[in-house]
């Protein structure tokens, strides 16, 4: 069909029973083409839950589109040409304006109208990270790093190419705060660093989280907060032994949380949050590998089992205490390259889980309704335990 901004797309849903746990799972898209949500630590839920977000590569070309969630038609909100490894969309606190990242640029667009204006573009010899909108919707905060294709060979979206190398260059980055009424982008934090990750504390506007990009095993330090008041900037989450892995780092809607997940030398993996001062760390071990992990508020928790274990595994907390692991349904992703990360996310209302798997060769979204009674799903057993 022909495609443009303010098409509409007719609804590709279809429901199947999960084999593993016997729950319903509305596939939602069903193109010859990638589509994903955006990535887990961004909301794409808007309109008091009645749309969401997504990125679908139909067409040719990669481009935005908001779903309704009661019809599953979709609308097409911006007319990109070409394919690109990801638009890295972030929403306003009111969800009235969507930001994304299209190269070098910010482009804001309005929800409403679909009126586009680029609002950041970086300099010459950067390339440009992620960004987060603060909690009072008045600034983007955004990283540039130095460009390093010239001399390393880069493809961070389809094999993580490069990763150690860029790690080890020591790229100049730069942390930025960029008015979202206009006028000049304000360096917050400069480092001979490679810096990723920016995600803004959802209820306090000068607090975000930021990471030094790398394996996690051999950066310097994985999870970062930073005081945009002051650029001032603390590790939190400290290895506990050498070797360990911790990341992934998302917050907890209260704004103040951390959430994590993590892998330690002897196998045992976990999940954890830990309050953005260092203090209240609580953790959740388990005995198999996986690559996400998220949390609302830390009363349920899910992550996504990678090769062999393709399923979704889930905690709820009940009666103080955490009931699991579950097993929620199975994902079947590849994790082949980065627009087919699984990506588990609640929905705000915590009710609904969407996540993206190519199980049938294409990355499409699913969506799954969460249980009330944990209980009634079936318990996930390591392979070789008792029981």
């Amino acid at each position: 069909m022909p495609s443009g901004k303010g098409t509409v797309w007719p609804s590709e849903w279809k429901t199947a029973q999960d084999p593993a746990s016997g729950l319903p799972v509305l596939q939602m898209t069903d193109y010859a083409a990638h589509s994903h949500h955006l990535y887990f630590t961004e909301n794409g839920w808007y309109d008091n839950g009645g749309k969401l977000l997504l990125v679908s590569d139909r067409g040719n070309a990669t481009n935005l589109y908001s779903m309704d969630m009661k019809t599953g038609d979709m609308t097409q909100l911006t007319d990109l040409t070409g394919r690109t490894d990801g638009l890295g969309a972030c929403l306003n606190p009111e969800g009235t304006r969507l930001y994304y990242k299209n190269r070098r640029r910010i482009v804001e667009l309005d929800l409403h109208t679909l009126e586009e204006r680029i609002l950041y573009e970086c300099p010459e010899g950067f390339n440009l990270g992620s960004q987060s909108v603060t909690a009072d919707g008045k600034h983007i905060i955004s990283v540039h790093s130095e460009n390093l294709s010239h001399r390393i060979r880069i493809d961070l979206g389809n094999g993580y190419v490069g990763h150690r190398e860029v790690m080890e260059a020591n790229p100049l980055s730069k942390i930025m705060k960029v008015p979202v009424d206009g006028g000049e982008a304000e360096t917050v934090l400069q480092d001979r660093s490679w810096i990723g990750h920016i995600n803004t504390s959802p209820t306090v506007p000068h607090l975000i989280t930021f990471c030094h990009e790398g394996p996690w095993h051999l950066v310097d330090h994985r999870i970062w907060v930073c005081d945009l008041r002051d650029g001032s900037a603390r590790r939190i989450r400290e290895r506990f032994e050498p070797q360990e892995k911790v990341g992934h780092e998302y917050w907890l809607e209260d704004g103040v949380q951390v959430g994590y997940h993590g892998f330690r030398e002897d196998g045992t993996a976990f999940i954890g949050k830990i309050h953005h001062d260092g203090t209240g760390m609580e953790e959740v071990e388990f005995r198999f590998r996986n690559w996400h992990a998220q949390s609302n508020d830390f009363n349920q928790v899910v992550v996504d089992g990678r090769d062999p274990l393709t399923l979704m595994i889930y905690w709820k907390r009940m009666n103080g205490a955490f009931v699991g692991p579950k097993i929620l349904c199975e994902h079947r992703c590849s994790f082949h390259v980065q627009k087919v990360h699984a990506h588990p996310r609640f929905s705000p209302d915590g009710k609904r889980l969407v996540y993206t798997s190519d199980r049938n060769g294409y990355g499409n979204l699913y969506m799954i309704e969460l249980p009330e009674d944990p209980g009634a799903l079936p318990d996930y057993v390591p392979a070789g335990s008792a029981g």
